[in-house]
């Protein structure tokens, strides 16, 4: 069994009461580094963490005030993502052959961002060596079926209780993109994996109440949703699930990874976002139904 943290992997911050149908999860914004890992990789500072989502935690923290549970990684995502499926594993990061069930001619292997990825954004290639194929399954082991359990846990607890459920899954994305076509720079993607993973009423009011904010808002592009929108979301089960997209450079510095001044203000308005959906799901709730079908 090879070494892994020894530090709490991933947190739930718990209502007082859990009051509103909502899940809020943050997977990509664990800047807690092991040693050990460290120690494998090539990459060191800053240029290690380009792959986080940085401070998302901090811009969603108010969930738990407001009655929703948050369920939120330490550990990086350039250690382990748990946005994949459990083994979509690149053979070309291992010492010997994987087992067969692993998928490893997934895009996103391809691309070096497996469940354990090979680089971080820049396409950085992380490790200084190959790793052991057990050391990997390990890794799965440890981080990812505990982090995934406790997910499961939650949405079939907020099911049970309100008959119904809604999963935000909690990112932030490069200030350089871009929506296909135009040169529109969104502040936030809204994404449902093109109306499979939760109602398009509910992804439509996310990006209507983003727009009167003030905030520019769009749907699916280019980020329509990752594993786990696709995963959770089931809306003929009454289970919703949306993936929100805040751009980073709104509130962080991209270069020095530093918080911006009006950090505060992002996260206040995120707040808003969150008070202004919980009203939305208890109204459209009693009006049309977003429990099963």
């Amino acid at each position: 069994m090879h070494e892994i943290p020894e530090y709490a992997l991933f947190e739930v911050r718990e209502p007082a009461s859990h009051a509103i149908p909502f899940v809020y999860n943050s997977p990509h914004s664990g800047r807690i580094y092991p040693p050990e890992f460290i120690a494998q990789s090539r990459l060191e500072g800053i240029s290690i963490r380009r792959s986080e989502d940085h401070y998302v935690d901090e811009l969603f923290a108010d969930a738990s005030a407001l009655g929703a549970p948050l369920l939120l990684a330490n550990f990086p995502r350039a250690y382990l993502d748990v946005n994949r499926e459990p083994y979509e594993l690149d053979p070309r990061m291992f010492d010997g052959l994987l087992p067969p069930y692993a998928n490893i001619n997934s895009l996103r292997v391809a691309g070096g961002l497996g469940t354990i990825p090979r680089i971080v954004a820049e396409n950085m290639e992380i490790y200084a060596r190959r790793l052991s194929v057990q050391e990997g399954l390990d890794r799965i082991e440890a981080v990812y079926k505990p982090y995934h359990a406790a997910l499961r846990r939650l949405i079939a607890r907020t099911h049970v209780q309100f008959g119904f459920g809604v999963l935000i899954d909690c990112h932030s994305m490069p200030g350089n993109v871009r929506v296909a076509g135009t040169n529109a720079r969104p502040d936030f993607i809204i994404g449902d994996r093109y109306g499979t993973s939760a109602s398009a009423e509910l992804s439509r009011a996310a990006v209507a109440i983003l727009e009167e904010m003030g905030f520019t808002a769009i749907r699916n592009k280019p980020y329509a949703g990752g594993f786990i929108t696709e995963h959770y979301g089931r809306p003929s089960r009454g289970l919703h699930a949306l993936q929100i997209e805040v751009n980073r450079s709104i509130y962080v510095d991209e270069v020095t990874l530093e918080k911006r001044s009006d950090f505060a203000l992002v996260a206040a308005a995120i707040t808003a976002f969150m008070r202004q959906m919980a009203v939305y799901v208890a109204q459209f709730a009693t009006d049309t139904a977003l429990a099963a079908e």
